[in-house]
């Protein structure tokens, strides 16, 4: 079969020909019908994240959506046929793993989500890894009815989590630098959203949740947050940022790291799909066509979730 494998950093996306996975002890191979572009896949072949990768070449592809095809010795919860999404790990498929870039993939049984009939496969596929690191991060943070919420960033993740946000009853209030996504955001409902979240200084925010991670975007909400605030960090792309440390000080802050999430978090995200209540902007695109789209994500022209859909 065809899978688009990374080869090396610093290399495009190749698309070759590997062999047809089978499935070990606790292990079941999925036929994949839908496979999500992620940010991180460009910050593995750019080199900036390639060193966690478990081996080279690899399969990329971490937000999973399929069938059931076959079910390795020991496996009883799930059966060929059946409807799942992998929840994105470090340790599993696409990271560690041969990944879903291809027509069928191996998955460990406990990375697997049933998939509710009412969710789309596009649908599906993003709530594995962008819909559940969201989420997380909104948990972590201990995010509730009336919780003063700074959100940075909306595109993939911070779309997801405003709309995740309103449903808990918080009050956002959301940085985003692009003006065509701003507007874009005031459609959610009863946010307020500026270029950034510095503009939000007198609002007393208790949690901030930086899903942008550019650096400046870190060190601007530690700037903003009220006196015991808490702000998240979901994005990463640079290594290092500068913060003030007196205000992290004198405001007595909590500062988080949150990474991905559990697979009771795409649960979650998937029943809120299903009964209406959040929906991912997505960009369908044929498999032959990843290895190009990956390059308009790293060049920072994608304006949706782009989604791959294999028949």
């Amino acid at each position: 079969m065809k899978a688009w494998q990374l080869i090396d950093a610093h290399q495009p996306l190749t698309l070759q020909d590997v062999d047809t996975p089978t499935a070990g002890p606790g292990e079941v191979v999925i036929e994949v019908k839908a496979a999500g572009l992620c940010h991180t896949d460009v910050s593995f072949l750019d080199g900036t994240l390639t060193h966690l990768l478990g081996y080279k070449p690899i399969t990329l592809g971490h937000e999973i959506a399929g069938v059931v095809r076959s079910v390795g010795e020991g496996v009883s919860k799930f059966t060929p046929g059946q409807r799942v999404a992998v929840a994105a790990h470090t340790d599993g498929p696409g990271t560690r793993f041969h990944g879903g870039y291809a027509p069928q993939v191996m998955v460990q049984t406990e990375l697997l989500v049933p998939i509710p009939d009412e969710v789309p496969w596009e649908q599906a596929s993003p709530a594995t890894d962008a819909g559940m690191t969201a989420l997380h991060a909104l948990k972590k943070a201990g995010v509730t009815e009336g919780t003063r919420l700074g959100i940075i960033g909306a595109g993939g993740l911070g779309s997801l989590a405003i709309q995740f946000a309103l449903g808990m009853g918080a009050k956002v209030f959301v940085a985003e630098i692009n003006e065509k996504v701003r507007d874009a955001v005031r459609e959610y409902g009863d946010v307020q959203v500026a270029s950034s979240i510095t503009k939000y200084a007198d609002k007393d925010l208790e949690v901030i949740v930086d899903y942008a991670g550019f650096g400046t975007t870190t060190a601007e909400a530690i700037d903003t947050i009220g006196a015991g605030g808490t702000v998240v960090q979901v994005g990463g792309a640079p290594e290092h940022a500068t913060i003030s440390t007196q205000a992290m000080v004198l405001k007595q802050l909590t500062y988080l790291g949150s990474l991905a999430g559990t697979p009771a978090d795409v649960e979650d995200v998937l029943r809120m799909i299903a009964a209406g209540d959040v929906k991912s902007k997505v960009e369908t695109i044929a498999f032959e066509d990843v290895g190009e789209a990956m390059g308009r994500l790293a060049r920072g022209e994608s304006t949706a979730r782009a989604v791959a859909l294999l028949d």
